[in-house]
């Protein structure tokens, strides 16, 4: 896991990524990776996240979750200003709360930084979400995908996550591996063990059952689901309906 530093500035980095690809788009255009959704509403859900957030965190309990569709942020060319506005919040609320501070999350009480790490990692994903729509560049660090991806990977395997989604309970399995292997660096190793999923960060072994490779950006959007397994970007080694089965299972 990244330093609370690191995630502050990855946050203003995805932000202001996500701002630029946005800004040269028609605020109606729908987004293909969140097809339900004008870039428009996006746009609205990323500044409304980072605010809820803020205000979670000054509160340090539940607060109403906002309606995407409901949100202002202004004409597009005063996007950019709002979305840093709210990162800028969001930082702001955790540095008055205590990156160690015990917080309500949905998955139990968690340090307050769970809040910023969770924001980073939907930022990323979305970021990508406008670049698709608006076919701007997409660019993440390899520290921050790989932050993104290890984000998710905690999520899967945190305690009561099967209560929060019921579909994880299909995971469970007798000793499977899943692996996720970057081209560089240690890798992710999901087990599907009978009593549930466990992960393990390291070496990927050679007998995983399945293991997908790739550049560490590319693989965040295979865990997201935004990178299908069949793109030249990434390559799939083993039992590859056993990834799929996984990938239909594990999006929060």
């Amino acid at each position: 896991m990244l330093d609370v530093e690191r995630l502050e500035e990855g946050l203003r980095e995805q932000t202001a990524g996500f701002a630029r690809a946005a800004a040269g788009g028609d605020a109606q255009a729908m987004v293909p990776t969140c097809p339900e959704w004008p870039l428009r509403v996006l746009v609205g859900h990323i500044g409304q996240a980072h605010r809820w957030t803020a205000e979670l965190l000054r509160k340090g309990e539940p607060v109403s979750v906002p309606e995407p569709w409901q949100a202002e942020p202004g004409t597009p060319d005063e996007w950019e200003e709002w979305l840093r506005a709210g990162a800028e919040d969001l930082i702001g609320a955790l540095r008055e709360t205590g990156a160690d501070q015990e917080m309500w999350t949905f998955l139990g009480p968690r340090p307050a930084i769970f809040w910023l790490r969770r924001m980073l990692a939907d930022t990323a994903v979305h970021h990508y979400d406008a670049a698709a729509t608006t076919g701007a560049a997409f660019e993440i660090a390899d520290d921050v995908a790989a932050d993104v991806i290890g984000e998710g990977m905690d999520m899967l395997v945190a305690p009561g996550a099967e209560q929060l989604k019921p579909d994880l309970a299909g995971l469970r399995g007798r000793g499977e591996r899943l692996a996720v292997r970057p081209r560089s660096g240690d890798g992710w190793v999901l087990i599907r063990a009978p009593e549930g999923l466990r992960c393990e960060r390291g070496p990927v072994p050679a007998d995983a059952d399945v293991v997908v490779s790739g550049a560490l950006s590319d693989l965040m959007l295979v865990c997201s689901r935004r990178l299908p397994l069949d793109d030249d970007r990434v390559e799939v080694a083993g039992d590859r309906a056993l990834m799929d089965h996984w990938l239909a299972r594990m999006a929060f």
